[in-house]
């Protein structure tokens, strides 16, 4: 297990979120090997995007540099 700072633990809540919204029009009855592999993709997709934004978001509010 990675030990994760705070600032990636509440990037990680933000992304469940939007996570939880694309699980919404999937259907949170699905098994993942059901999944077409659009919609696979699209959920890996909003995981890193999402989590990338949340940590840039972070980033702006502590420091006018963003460190990555």
């Amino acid at each position: 297990m990675v030990d994760l700072t705070e600032e990636e633990r509440a990037a990680v809540t933000a992304t469940m979120q939007r996570i939880a919204l694309l699980m919404d029009e999937i259907g949170w009855q699905s098994k993942l090997a059901d999944l077409t592999e659009l919609q696979v993709r699209a959920l890996i997709e909003e995981a890193v995007e999402g989590f990338r934004e949340a940590m840039a978001d972070i980033a702006k509010s502590q420091s006018q540099e963003i460190p990555f």
